[in-house]
């Protein structure tokens, strides 16, 4: 059974930084894209980063560019998401997805328990 974890969320102030892990417990080839996601409540999930494992090519939502960056460490199956500069706005619950189609349809095989992130202005 492959499990997917989350890390690192938690209360930050507007301006604060956090830094979100993912660790699989297993991991294939064929899981080319892995992705950082967030729900806020009343709002639809969007994807706000997703990585290319073999090479590291990196995508971003335009409401995260140059604050978030998102990296991985295929050592040890993890891919992490470094955010700063954060603001009130990025307050959800952050899933990280691993086997995501090279599509932003927000398809992927394994998704994680989510973890929380709370900004405080």
């Amino acid at each position: 059974q492959v499990q997917l974890v989350e890390s690192g969320g938690g209360s930050v102030q507007a301006g604060g930084s956090l830094r979100l892990s993912c660790a699989a417990s297993t991991y294939t080839h064929a899981w080319k894209y892995w992705g950082w996601f967030r729900q806020a409540p009343g709002k639809e999930r969007e994807e706000v980063a997703r990585i290319f494992m073999n090479i590291g090519t990196t995508n971003y939502a335009d409401s995260v560019k140059g604050r978030f960056t998102i990296s991985r460490d295929n050592a040890v199956n993890t891919v992490y998401l470094q955010m700063n500069s954060l603001k009130p706005e990025d307050t959800a619950m952050y899933y990280c997805a691993a086997g995501c189609l090279p599509t932003h349809s927000g398809v992927c095989d394994y998704w994680g328990q989510g973890t929380q992130v709370t900004v405080s202005s």
